[in-house]
């Protein structure tokens, strides 16, 4: 099945930096912003987390709720949270299975060779788990400007 727009979100279960217990399902009744991102502690999803962080206040106001997603350890989660101080959780997802739900494990090419990694994508979630938007190129320092346009 291929997601898009009206969509339902696929449901997922799993932790988050903290070891808390997170599922899509528990967020039911608020909208979403799912971003999932290659690696912890790497300058575009340094500044991507960043200007996320920079704008929770506005999107918490919209009733948005912010998880990110990386296939990083528990950890390295912990790690890049604590150091740039994101007021959201984290998901660990390192065996893949929400990243290939969300369909954003792709080839991916750099320096001429291919490889497989997470697709840097958004998706915005409205409060019934209806997939209202699919952000596949990701302006990274300006991310909130994306998904606040409406």
């Amino acid at each position: 099945m291929v997601l898009s727009v009206g969509s339902k979100a696929p449901i997922f279960k799993t932790i988050d930096q903290h070891g808390v217990e997170q599922s899509l399902e528990s967020y039911l009744g608020k909208k979403v912003v799912l971003y999932f991102y290659p690696k912890d502690n790497t300058p575009g999803c340094t500044a991507q987390s960043c200007n996320l962080r920079d704008n929770f206040e506005l999107l918490t106001k919209q009733n948005y709720v912010v998880l990110g997603v990386s296939a990083d350890s528990q950890k390295k989660h912990l790690n890049f949270a604590d150091k740039y101080q994101f007021p959201f959780p984290l998901l660990v997802d390192t065996e893949l299975e929400i990243i290939n739900k969300y369909e954003v494990w792709k080839e991916k090419s750099m320096f001429g060779k291919k490889y497989m990694g997470i697709a840097r994508t958004t998706f915005l979630i409205d409060e019934k788990g209806i997939i209202e938007e699919i952000i596949s190129k990701v302006d990274t320092e300006n991310h909130i400007d994306q998904i606040v346009k409406k």
